[in-house]
């Protein structure tokens, strides 16, 4: 298998500084990463998800160490990890990692676990550690994590030019007579001819699908009329992710639905120029929602307006009512609000990133309804 872990530029050399900076600021002792975002965020290391044990330890005070299975060595010393001046420590079939961590960190009071750690490894430490208080990691990374980095926003942009060179192609493939699901298979390919190392979702959602915003693409045959909203994302080789929706009509659609997709582009329009540093996340939520509201849709647009995106799709900050939050220069998230009346319906979602003075997106492929000849 190969450890395509990426440009180096996206963990910085003051990065485990940062966050053992941080572990203090949080009233932790330490931070224990498995395998997953937090462990690739904080030291480009892309590991295997196994149930060895592969740990990378960040004191609050003291010096970091990675614990990994001899058989993991060599990768790890071949990753960015590898190029951190951290103490790489490999244990053996034998061994018990769990002690081993526990035992070099010495008697500590909490420690802040990956937010995606395995149960199994949740009990094991705490098995280990009895008298340790166990909390999240993002307790101390999520602020660290929600504020890009200009190499992350660059990750960030090449996954949506990706993605929009997707969803070019996608009108060629909306013809009636085809399924869902064949449509969703040329997409798939595509995310990775255009890039990606993984297709991650491939939401075509056709006809009364069309109002339900996480479906699945199914054996529905595509039919003249229909309204097609395709959510598509995957993940690069830099670990960052694309996630953009667009909707598509083959052949004229009704009447009704021409209307509410123009209230549609407002909105959307309206909440990306709502972005800006230090209004809080959830007025970006009611730019969108209001023109929708005001126009007699407000019922139909039954989820938030945005998530994070990084190396999760879903991430901080979530733009949503009750998040005060402030938004910060470099704060990437999406914009989609969407409009499912039952019979059909839509949805917009760009990448932004929060700019100094304002917004930036990410996604720029066409966002007018794509009639398809039918």
């Amino acid at each position: 298998m190969e450890h395509d872990q990426g440009g180096t530029s996206l963990v910085p050399a003051g990065r485990l500084t940062a966050v053992a900076a941080a572990v203090g600021t949080a009233g932790l002792d330490a931070l224990l990463l498995t395998p997953g975002p937090d462990l690739r965020y904080v030291s480009g290391y892309d590991a295997h998800q196994l149930e060895r044990l592969t740990c990378l330890a960040v004191p609050a005070a003291g010096e970091p160490f990675l614990v990994v299975p001899r058989l993991e060595l060599p990768a790890a010393q071949v990753s960015p990890a590898g190029g951190l001046g951290l103490e790489i420590v490999p244990w053996d079939e034998t061994d018990d990692p769990y002690a081993l961590v526990s035992g070099r960190l010495g008697d500590v009071a909490s420690v802040g676990l990956s937010d995606r750690m395995w149960a199994l490894m949740v009990l094991r430490f705490r098995a280990a550690m009895p008298r340790t208080r166990q909390e999240l990691a993002s307790a101390a990374l999520r602020d660290l994590r929600a504020v890009k980095s200009p190499a992350e926003v660059a990750a960030l942009l090449a996954a949506g030019e990706a993605i929009d060179r997707v969803h070019a192609q996608v009108p060629a493939w909306l013809r009636p007579g085809r399924t869902e699901a064949q449509v969703a298979a040329d997409i798939a390919e595509a995310i990775v001819a255009e890039g990606h190392a993984s297709a991650d979702f491939t939401i075509v959602a056709s006809g009364p699908n069309a109002a339900s915003p996480h479906h699945t693409a199914a054996d529905r045959v595509l039919r003249r009329g229909d309204a097609v909203v395709v959510d598509i994302g995957g993940t690069m080789p830099s670990g960052y992710c694309s996630d953009c929706t667009r909707t598509y009509a083959i052949g004229e659609p009704p009447p009704e639905f021409a209307a509410y997709y123009a209230v549609l582009q407002a909105a959307q329009a309206a909440a990306c120029a709502a972005v800006r540093p230090g209004i809080a996340a959830e007025a970006v939520d009611a730019a969108a929602r209001e023109p929708i509201a005001a126009a007699g849709y407000g019922e139909y647009f039954v989820h938030r307006t945005g998530h994070g995106i990084g190396l999760e799709t879903h991430e901080d900050p979530y733009i949503v009512s009750g998040n005060t939050e402030p938004l910060r220069p470099g704060n990437a998230f999406s914009v989609e609000p969407g409009i499912y009346p039952g019979p059909h319906g839509a949805r917009i979602e760009d990448i932004v990133v929060c700019t100094q003075d304002g917004v930036r997106r990410l996604n720029n492929v066409t966002r007018d309804l794509v009639v398809v000849d039918g």
